[in-house]
C-alpha cells in the first residue's frame, strides 16, 4: 500500500454493469502531485461506498491518496492500475469551526503555604556555605603506572 500527496483534479466517469456476482460500480479522479514538474495520476475505485467518497471533493482541493498498485499482463501487453483505498481531504472546510468561548475572569486564590518540613514558629536551617573559590583547591588526579602489554592502544 502507498500513500501520495496532491490536488484533486477531477472525478473521471462512472462506469456500471451486471455481471454473476450482481450489480458493479467502478469510478475514478485525478490528482496532480510535484512542484516543480507537476504530474497527473488516474485512480480507480471499485464500489459504490468507494466511489461516493470522492465524488464530492472540491477541485482544487489538497488531498492524500491511499492506494494499492497493480500490473497486470493481457495478449502480451502490461497494464497497471492504481487501485484507490482510501482518499482523504487535507484541507476540512465542511466542517463548522468551533466559536470561541469567551475566558473566564480569573479569581484570587489564597495564598498557599508550602511544607518545608519545619514548624512556622521554627526558623528554617540555614544553607550550608559554599566553598569561596580562593578555598577550594582541585585534588590532583593520580594518572595510573603504564604496564607494558600488547594492545596497540
Amino acid at each position: 500500500m502507498q500513500t501520495i500527496n496532491g490536488t484533486f483534479i477531477q472525478n473521471l466517469p462512472i462506469v456500471e454493469g451486471d455481471s454473476n456476482r450482481g450489480h458493479w460500480l467502478r469510478g475514478g479522479f485525478v490528482i496532480e502531485f510535484g512542484e516543480d514538474y507537476p504530474r497527473k495520476l488516474a485512480f480507480s475505485s471499485f464500489g459504490e461506498d468507494k466511489v461516493a467518497t470522492h465524488r464530492n471533493i472540491p477541485t482544487g482541493t489538497p488531498v492524500q491518496v491511499r492506494f494499492s498498485p497493480e500490473s497486470r499482463e493481457y495478449n502480451g501487453r502490461w497494464y497497471t492500475e492504481l487501485r484507490c483505498i482510501s482518499v482523504l481531504p487535507l484541507v476540512q472546510t465542511a466542517y463548522p469551526q468551533p466559536q470561541a468561548q469567551p475566558m473566564p475572569s480569573p479569581q484570587p486564590a489564597a495564598p498557599i503555604q508550602p511544607n518545608l518540613g519545619f514548624d512556622s514558629k521554627q526558623q528554617p536551617p540555614a544553607p550550608a556555605p559554599f566553598p569561596s573559590t580562593s578555598q577550594a583547591q582541585p585534588a590532583p588526579v593520580a594518572m595510573p603506572a603504564e604496564k607494558d602489554d600488547d594492545l596497540p592502544f
